[in-house]
C-alpha cells in the first residue's frame, strides 16, 4: 500500500552513537529477562534470577546494563520496536489503509491465542510503574502515543472527504480502548470470544463512523 502514513524509522535500541549495542551476552541477558519481565512481572524478578537463568556474571551484567532499570527500559523499547515492525509490515503489505487497519487488528486478535501471551506488556508495566516521571513509564506513553497517532493517520486516510465523515482521532482512540480491554480480559472471557467482539469493534470503526 503506497500509504502516506509516517512510521518512525529510529531504532530504540540503538547506541548513543546510532549504532545498536550488540554481543552475545548482552542479548541473552536481555532475551532471558524479557520472558521473565513479561511472564511473571518486572518486579518480581530481581538480577539475581536473571544471571541465574541467563547464565552470566554480575559483572557481565553490569558492563551492558548500568542498573534494573536499564534492562527494562531495554526490555520496552524491544517490545516497542517489535509492534512498529509488526504495523509497518501491515502497512506496506495492505492494499488500502482500512485493510491495514484491519491487518493490525487481526494481528492483535490473534495474539490473544498464542500459547505465551499474558497481555500487554505496556499495560502490565504501566501498572507497576504509576509515577508519571519515571523513565519506564515514559516509554510507555511514547509507544502509546506512537500507536494512537499511526492509527489516526490511517483513519483520516479511510475517512477521506466522506460527507459522513468520523473524526480520526476519535476512531483511534477508539481502537486503543478495545484493543486494551481484549488484551486485558482475553484471559478470562475466553480467547476466542474476545477476538472474535475485538474484530466486529475494528469493523465497525471503518464502516459505522463514515
Amino acid at each position: 500500500m503506497a500509504a502516506r502514513t509516517r512510521l518512525a524509522q529510529d531504532d530504540p535500541n540503538a547506541s548513543s552513537s546510532g549504532r545498536p549495542e550488540r554481543s552475545e551476552a548482552r542479548e541473552r541477558l536481555l532475551s532471558t529477562a524479557s520472558r521473565l519481565f513479561y511472564r511473571e512481572g518486572i518486579r518480581a524478578v530481581g538480577v539475581e534470577r536473571i544471571l541465574a537463568e541467563a547464565p552470566a556474571t554480575r559483572a557481565t551484567f553490569y558492563r551492558h546494563f548500568p542498573s534494573k532499570e536499564d534492562l527494562v527500559l531495554a526490555y520496552l523499547r524491544g517490545v516497542d520496536a517489535g509492534t512498529r515492525a509488526g504495523v509497518r509490515a501491515a502497512v506496506e503489505a495492505a492494499r488500502s489503509p482500512a485493510d491495514a487497519l484491519r491487518a493490525i487488528g487481526t494481528a492483535v486478535a490473534d495474539n490473544l491465542a498464542a500459547p505465551e501471551f499474558r497481555g500487554c506488556a505496556f499495560l502490565k508495566a504501566a501498572a507497576e510503574y504509576p509515577d508519571p516521571d519515571d523513565p519506564v513509564r515514559q516509554v510507555i506513553l511514547e509507544h502509546r502515543t506512537w500507536y494512537a497517532t499511526t492509527l489516526t493517520e490511517l483513519f483520516t486516510q479511510v475517512f477521506g472527504d466522506s460527507p459522513r465523515r468520523g473524526n480520526p482521532e476519535h476512531a483511534a482512540r477508539h481502537f486503543v480502548l478495545i484493543r486494551d480491554g481484549a488484551m486485558s480480559g482475553a484471559h478470562l472471557d475466553g480467547v476466542d470470544s474476545v477476538g472474535d467482539a475485538f474484530r466486529r469493534g475494528v469493523e465497525g470503526l471503518l464502516t459505522l463512523l463514515h
